[in-house]
Parts: C-alpha cells; structure tokens; sequence
C-alpha cells in the first residue's frame, strides 16, 4: 500500500520533471555494426597494430570464407556475385577494387530489358569497405554493397546517378553540407512465415498480435525468430524487439536508427536474414503487401528523425510543443509530395490492397497525427523532443529501400529549403478519410494519394521538384523498370491469369517476395 508520503514525492517528481520517453538516438551516437576497415585491410598490412600475428586480425581470422558483393536493383530484387575471399583480397589492390557488370543491370527485370536501356558497356561495381558485415545467416559468409561507377570517366566523371546508393548518398550529403542537417532513420519489418507454399499457402498459426502463444516454445516459429535474433546480432545490426502480428503466421522485427544510407543498407541485410533463417527452417517467409483478404497486411514502417546539426531547432510557430522549424518543415514537404514518391514507396499492384482506409495501414489520405495509427504519417514521442519521430506508414516490403528514402528525404529537404509552412493540420482523433470533405478542407488535407501503380507512376513523373532532385533521368528509368515489370514480365508472375486459380497466383507471388 502506498504511503500518504510515497504519494506526495511522486507527485512532486512528476511535477518538477519533464515528461520525457525513448531512447535517446543521434547522429553522432549510432553504429551501422559493420566491420572495420582496418581488420578487413589487415591481411594486406600483416605488421599492423590491428593484424598482430598472422590472420588474426583479417576477414579469414573472423571465419570469413566468402565475400558476397551486393546490390538491390529497381524492382527491389537483391542480387551478389559470390567472391572467394583470396580474390577479394586480390581485388582490393587494384586501383578501384569492384568486378565489372552489364550496365542493363539497373534496368532488367527477368529476361525483360526496360526502355531506355541497352546491351551495351560495363560499370565498375566498386565495393563500399564501410559497408561489410558477417552474414549471420550463412556462416563463413560476409556481405559488402557497392557503388556502381563508370568504367571510364564520361564527361570527367565516373559516379553513377542510376545508382540507388549514389543517389541517397548525394541526397543525404546535400542536406548535411547546405542545410546542416542530418537524418536518422529505423524500420519496422513485417513478415509472414509459411510451413508451405505449394500448393497452396499455409501459416503455423493464427494467433494474433503479440500473443504468447505465437512463440510457444519447441515451435519452428520461436526457432525462427530466435536465430533471426542471432543472425542480426551477429551481422552487427541492432535489433530492438520482435513480436507477432494480427496476421496468420505475421511477425514484426523492429530495427534501431541509422543515418539513411546506412538504414537501407541494414533493411536489406535484415530481409535478406529473415529469408535465409526461415528457409533453413524449412519454412517461407514472405514480405507480400497483404496476402489475406479478411487480415492485416504487411508494410515496412519508416521513421525518421530531423537532426540539424548547428544546434536545436526553435519551436515551430504553430506547433511550437510539438514540432521544432526544422521538423515542421521537413513534415510539410512530405504532406506536399507524399504522392509523387508513393511509386517508391509502393511498387506493386497488390501494395494498393494494403493502402486502404480504415485498416491502419496509413489511408489513402495525405494527412498526419499524432500518435495516431490510421493516418499517413504518424508523430510519435511528440512531447518527447528528443526521442521525436516520424513513422511513415505508406511503405511495404516490396520497395527499394535507397528509392524509398531518397523519396522522403528529398520531400523533407525541400520543405526546410523552401522553408515551407505546415498547412496541414494533424488529424486529431479521426482519420483523413473519417472527415468529412469539409472537415478535410478546414484542415488543409487537400490530397489523394495514388490508389493503383499506374497512377503512382504518373503522379511521380508530375512533381517537378522531386524529379530535379532524385534526377529526372532516374525517375524516368525507374518508372521504365517499374512498367516492365508489369504486366509484360513480373506481371505474369504475380497477376493473376485468365485460367489459372488464386491460389496458384498467391503461390507465385509469395515465391517472388
């Protein structure tokens, strides 16, 4: 029982202090988990502080047998050359260390070659040394990404605007260098396991959100998720919790803030863990947008927090204990070009069966709130100001995760370059599409988001500003592998056909993603 005395001294110390919550990220503080340039480069400098005696110190003392250089392509498909780890090290003495690579690698889905691409000349895949990490899920295994360069200089340049890393690269020293600021950026994965795919799709269980009883023990279930665990850990990714979901067979991992190159690189590693470990498992795992009708889809939660780096931001005029300038800015360049960057965001026609109101899924609406589930973009930890985020829900697992985060990142840099106002106001206890058209109107919620691919594309295509700084070459070839891929190629594969069943349809798509 608590004391007359106990009472007043919490009273006193809610009172006296602020109400704060979180962990508190910064720029400065995070660690992408990667291994260091100095042991990989060890063997090549064997008197090294870092190398001591013999190997100890290299990739091969770590156990490391192959190096895997990788790269995520248009379609979000993640592709490697598997390298022994003799002839990395044997690479890494070149002048640009990197194996060489059609250039139609950027623009092939399948068999099918995209418009605007051709058969002709190589980039220089060169490995990125500050991206390497063991590979948790396959031991003796680890990854590098890369940057594709040209193979010789065009116009006295070598960098690749194609290049999904080059790109979000440029984009994030663009807002360090000429706006002092700077992102931090961490993903909620959602996934379904399946014990079986063929036929037809069948789930371990249905448990539901964040029960117990979805990680009974001795299951294959908790087996997956415990060496998921294992695996990031080992890869030097931090994973903050993990808990089922409302789905049959749906799970979450919930990853920690990285600066934005960083992040997409780690969400493509996590994937590439979530696949592998259930696989091993005997078991599929599948990021497909929404695979039951009548249950939740999976998305790929996006938050970010707006970090300037000349010290803090003032309050916001009109939010001023909530949102800081910067913040209110950078929200107001997404509420303005959230649907030119949903065709990033979400690349297939079966994401549009997600992104629908009422369902939490973010809406359909171009609107935010705070704290809240059923909106576009969701503030949370508002009073908080440390700790402040914004989660944007309109994204799945299907998206390129560099495309993704140039789309946003280049929607909150015009908006505190531009320095816009924040005319939308927050949605309160209703949703966008819980408004009445009058209502909207009151609160500045004045746009649509795309609700098929097609029109995403277009939309995309529209935005003037988004094109000038992701590149207008590059929304222009993206939106050419996106249209290959359907319903020419990748259509066939995850469309349903004339005379063919659901199921063998969903069988398919689970398959690709």
């Amino acid at each position: 029982m608590t004391s007359a005395v106990e009472t007043t001294i919490q009273a006193a110390t809610l009172s006296s202090a602020p109400i704060d919550f979180g962990i508190r990220y910064a720029p400065t503080t995070v660690s992408a988990g990667t291994i260091a340039a100095d042991t990989i480069l060890a063997r090549m400098h064997p008197t090294s502080a870092v190398s001591g005696s013999g190997l100890s110190g290299s990739l091969e003392g770590l156990g490391v047998k192959f190096v895997r250089l990788q790269w995520v392509d248009l379609s979000n498909f993640v592709h490697c050359r598997v390298l022994t780890t003799s002839h990395f090290y044997k690479l890494l003495r070149a002048s640009r260390p990197g194996v060489t690579i059609a250039k139609v690698v950027l623009g092939i889905v399948f068999l099918t070659m995209a418009e605007g691409f051709g058969a002709t000349g190589e980039y220089v895949l060169v490995f990125d040394l500050a991206s390497v990490r063991m590979c948790g899920y396959a031991p003796g295994h680890a990854a590098v990404f890369g940057y594709f360069q040209e193979k010789y200089p065009i116009g006295g340049r070598l960098d690749v605007p194609l290049c999904p890393r080059t790109n979000l690269r440029r984009l994030v020293k663009y807002a360090a260098e000429e706006l002092k600021t700077e992102f931090l950026v961490g993903f909620e994965t959602e996934f379904i396991l399946l014990t079986t795919a063929k036929p037809a799709i069948q789930a371990p269980n249905n448990h539901g959100w964040s029960r117990t009883a979805a990680f009974a023990s001795g299951t294959a279930e908790l087996k997956v998720l415990e060496e998921i665990a294992e695996a990031l850990a080992t890869s030097g990714i931090e994973l903050q919790m993990f808990h089922s979901e409302a789905a049959p067979g749906q799970y979450e991992v919930v990853t920690g803030p990285l600066p934005p190159l960083e992040a997409a690189d780690a969400l493509a590693h996590t994937r590439e863990t979530i696949y592998n470990i259930a696989s091993k498992h005997g078991m599929h795992a599948t990021l497909t947008p929404r695979l039951y009708a009548d249950s939740c889809g999976s998305g790929a939660h996006t938050h970010i927090s707006v970090h300037p780096t000349t010290g803090s931001s003032p309050p916001s005029e009109r939010h001023p204990s909530t949102l800081t300038t910067h913040e209110s800015r950078f929200l107001a360049g997404l509420m303005a070009h959230l649907p030119s960057i949903i065709a990033f965001a979400l690349p297939l026609p079966q994401s549009y069966s997600r992104m629908k109101d009422g369902i939490w899924s973010g809406g359909t609406w171009a609107c935010w709130g705070d704290e809240h589930k059923d909106v576009s973009v969701r503030l949370t930890n508002s009073h908080s100001p440390q700790t402040r985020n914004f989660e944007v829900k309109t994204v799945d697992g299907t998206a390129n995760p560099y495309l993704v985060l140039a789309g946003l990142i280049s929607a909150g840099i015009i908006g505190i370059r531009d320095q816009l106002e924040l005319t939308v106001e927050g949605c309160g206890e209703t949703s966008g599409a819980g408004l009445s058209e009058a209502e909207r109107a009151e609160k500045g919620i004045t746009r649509r988001l795309p609700l098929d691919v097609e029109s995403a594309r277009q939309c995309l295509l529209e935005d003037q500003k988004i094109g000038e700084l992701i590149g207008e070459e590059v929304v222009r070839k993206f939106v050419a592998v996106n249209k290959a891929s359907q319903p020419q190629t990748l259509g066939r594969l995850i469309v349903q056909q004339e005379t063919e069943s659901e199921d063998a349809a969903v069988v398919r798509l689970v398959e690709t993603y």
